[in-house]
C-alpha cells in the first residue's frame, strides 16, 4: 500500500531556480538548464506534475553519467520547402526541441506548412509547451514523440509501444491558445511517477502488474494500458511511425529505455507538423471562429457533478493562474532534494522501464 507524502508550496520563481541549479550541478550548461527549468516549471504550474520537478533526479543522473551531450553539435537539414530534420546529437531534449521551434516557425511563415523531425534527442517533456508556443505565433500544430516500450498492445500480454503522446495547439483571438496534450495510454507514465512521489494509489484502469492483473499500487506497475483499447493502440503506432520510423529511428520495442544505459544517448524522435491557417482563411476569421467555439462550449449546460464545460487545456490555464498567485504544491522530499548538495541518488541506472 502507498503512504501519503508531505507537500510544501513554493513560488514558480523559486522552483525554477532550484531546478536550474540542480541541472547545472549535474553538469548541464546554463542555457540548456535554464530552458529545461522553464519547461518543468511550466508543467508544475499547470498541475501536470508528472512532467515537472519529479523528473529532475532522473535527468540529473543521466546528465551526470554522460547520457546527454552537454554541447551538442546540432545539425539542421532542410530536405524540401516544408520538410526538414533537426538532429540534436543527443542533447538535452527540452532544450533541443525548443531550439527547433525557430526553424519550424520560419518554414511555416515561408511555405505555409512544415514537418520537422527533431531526431537523436533525450526525453522532451510536456508537448503542450511547444504547441502553445507555435500557437502564439499564429500557427496550428501537432507534435508527437516516442517513448519507452511500456505498453501492453490491445490483445497482447507483452509491452511493445511507448506512451507515445500527441499534442495539438491553435491560436486564439484573446487569452492563451487552445492546446491539447495526451498520452496514448490511459495515463502517462509520469502520472504514475507523480503518484509514487505523493504516496497516492492509482485507478485500476491505468496499468497492470507483472501477472497482467489490474493494479492500484503505482509501485507494482509492469505495463500500461492503451486508451480506449484498440483505438489508443492504433494511435501509438501512428506516433511511432511519424516521430520515429519515418526518420529511420528505432521504433516499438527497439526504442531505448529511459533508465537503461544512462551513459548513452537515447536517440529519440520528436516531430512537429505545423500549418499557417492564414493560407486557407484570414487569421482574424480563424481566431474568431475559435472564440465562437469556446463561447459555445462554455454555454453548454453542464452534466450533473460538473460546474461547466471546459475546452481542452483550460483547466491547466486555471491551475497556472492559481499556482502563480498561491504557490505550487510539490512533495517535500522533492524540494529537499533540490535544495540539497546531492546531485542524484544513483537510483535509476540499468533499472527496468518501471524503476522506483
Amino acid at each position: 500500500m502507498t503512504q501519503k507524502n508531505e507537500t510544501v508550496k513554493v513560488t514558480a520563481n523559486r522552483l525554477h531556480e532550484l531546478i536550474k541549479n540542480k541541472l547545472m550541478q549535474a553538469g548541464l550548461p546554463e542555457e540548456a538548464a535554464e530552458e529545461t527549468a522553464n519547461h518543468l516549471t511550466y508543467a508544475d504550474l499547470s498541475d501536470i506534475h508528472s512532467h515537472g520537478a519529479v523528473r529532475v533526479a532522473y535527468y540529473a543522473e543521466r546528465i551526470a553519467k554522460g547520457g546527454v551531450t552537454l554541447e551538442p553539435n546540432i545539425n539542421f537539414t532542410q530536405t524540401g520547402p516544408g520538410t526538414a530534420t533537426f538532429d540534436g546529437d543527443n542533447g538535452q531534449g527540452h532544450y533541443v526541441a525548443n531550439l527547433a521551434l525557430e526553424k519550424v516557425i520560419q518554414m511555416v511563415k515561408e511555405n505555409g506548412i512544415a514537418m520537422v523531425g527533431v531526431t537523436h534527442v533525450s526525453h522532451t517533456g510536456m508537448l503542450a509547451y511547444y504547441v502553445e508556443k507555435l500557437a502564439e505565433e499564429g500557427i496550428v500544430s501537432l507534435s508527437m514523440t516516442q517513448s519507452d516500450p511500456m505498453v501492453v498492445p490491445f490483445g497482447g500480454a507483452e509491452n511493445y509501444f511507448g506512451t507515445n503522446p500527441i499534442a495539438f495547439g491553435a491560436p486564439r483571438k484573446k487569452g492563451r491558445p487552445i492546446f491539447f496534450d495526451m498520452a496514448t495510454t490511459v495515463q502517462a507514465w509520469g502520472k504514475i511517477l507523480d503518484a509514487r512521489s505523493k504516496g497516492d494509489s492509482i485507478p485500476d484502469t491505468w496499468a497492470v502488474d507483472s501477472e497482467g492483473n489490474p493494479t492500484t499500487d503505482p509501485h507494482q506497475v509492469a505495463g500500461l494500458l492503451p486508451i480506449a483499447g484498440p483505438k489508443g493502440y492504433g494511435l501509438m503506432m501512428i506516433v511511432d511511425i511519424l516521430a520515429g520510423m519515418i526518420f529511420d529511428l528505432p521504433f516499438g520495442k527497439h526504442v531505448s529505455s529511459m533508465y537503461k544505459d544512462l551513459d548513452k544517448g537515447r536517440d529519440l524522435g520528436h516531430v512537429y507538423i505545423a500549418v499557417d491557417p492564414s493560407r486557407f482563411t484570414s487569421l482574424d476569421q480563424f481566431t474568431s471562429n475559435i472564440e465562437q467555439m469556446v463561447d459555445e462550449l462554455h454555454a453548454i449546460q453542464p452534466a450533473k457533478g460538473f460546474d461547466q464545460v471546459y475546452y481542452p487545456g483550460e483547466l491547466a490555464i486555471e491551475s497556472t493562474e492559481r499556482n502563480l498567485a498561491e504557490g505550487i504544491e510539490i512533495p517535500k522530499h522533492i524540494i529537499d532534494y533540490l535544495e540539497s548538495d546531492t546531485v542524484h541518488f544513483d537510483q535509476y541506472g540499468n533499472k527496468g522501464a518501471f524503476a522506483e
